[in-house]
């Protein structure tokens, strides 16, 4: 199947039935995640037990490539300790904009079928919000943005 193809249809089928929506009750950690030039706005919940990840909701208002990647991030850090869930924030963000292939970012997995978000450089940032808030919100922050120094691609405003 060409790359496009897959790329479309993981985005529409996260878009209709995202995995993990929904606030948690009692989370250990959260942050609120805000893309104020397309107006994409999560919430992402966090349950820690120790440093693993156990159990993720997210829920707001956003596109559909916010809603895919927040969807599929939900899923595969589950499972996961913060040391790893930082790392893969950074290998989302490389991928996202260029500075990694999917290749060399094995360990994300289906996540490597926004690669060619590269090439769309207003909708990376719409990728990389729900990446933002998970870093965000493993480090204690309430709230984070696309936007000033958080921006994936720095001169795009």
């Amino acid at each position: 199947m060409e790359s496009r193809q897959l790329y479309q249809e993981v985005i529409l089928d996260h878009n209709r039935k995202p995995r993990n929506y929904g606030r948690l009750d009692a989370p250990t950690h959260h942050s609120e995640g805000v893309n104020p030039l397309c107006g994409d706005h999560i919430h992402l919940d966090l349950a820690l037990e120790g440093e693993t990840i156990t159990r993720v909701g997210f829920e707001g208002q956003s596109c559909a490539i916010c809603k895919a990647s927040a969807s599929m991030m939900s899923a595969v850090i589950k499972g996961r300790n913060v040391i790893e869930a930082d790392r893969m924030v950074a290998g989302f963000r490389a991928l996202a904009t260029g500075h990694a292939s999917a290749d060399q970012m094995t360990e994300l997995g289906r996540l490597r079928v926004f690669e060619g978000i590269k090439d769309l450089p207003s909708r990376v940032k719409c990728a990389v919000l729900p990446w933002h808030t998970l870093h965000a919100a493993l480090h204690a922050e309430s709230e984070t943005t696309t936007e000033g120094d958080a921006d994936p691609i720095p001169g795009s405003a």
